[in-house]
């Protein structure tokens, strides 16, 4: 979200220093004052576009379909289905936050699952619990 706002800050800056560049004085005695409107209402729609795009795009995520999960490890290893679902979503490359607001859980349980998941995996960072997943043929 932050970097949204601060491209369409910079979008502005850069109208502005356009604007500023091709002397906007001197275009204002040229054209009509509804023209600069309507330049302006297309650039702001073309960007609302581009960032609401940006801002629903979902991200579409490929499995194998020969994939077949290693279950025996995985009720070896003890992972509940709430943390394997984090762990998913971790593998996804989601934050705490957004994890959180997709189960419905506040950040402090998701950070509890991550915990256990870590200890249960034996990894220290997210990374290395992905890796140590994949080689256990617990994600694709």
């Amino acid at each position: 979200m932050r970097k949204t706002i601060f491209l369409y800050g910079l979008a502005l800056a850069a109208l502005t220093a356009l604007l500023k560049l091709v002397e906007f004085r001197f275009y204002v005695r040229d054209l009509s004052l509804e023209f600069y409107i309507g330049m302006v209402a297309v650039l702001f729609t073309g960007l609302g576009i581009w960032a609401g795009l940006r801002l629903t795009h979902k991200k579409v995520i490929i499995v194998s379909p020969d994939f077949k999960r290693n279950e025996p490890e995985l009720q070896r290893l003890g992972l509940s289905k709430r943390e394997y679902e984090v762990l998913e979503l971790i593998a996804q490359g989601l934050s705490n936050q957004e994890i959180a607001q997709k189960l419905f859980v506040s950040i402090n349980t998701v950070k509890t699952h991550s915990s256990n998941l870590f200890m249960k995996l034996n990894a220290r960072r997210r990374t290395e619990a992905i890796r140590r997943a994949k080689e256990l043929r617990l994600l694709p």
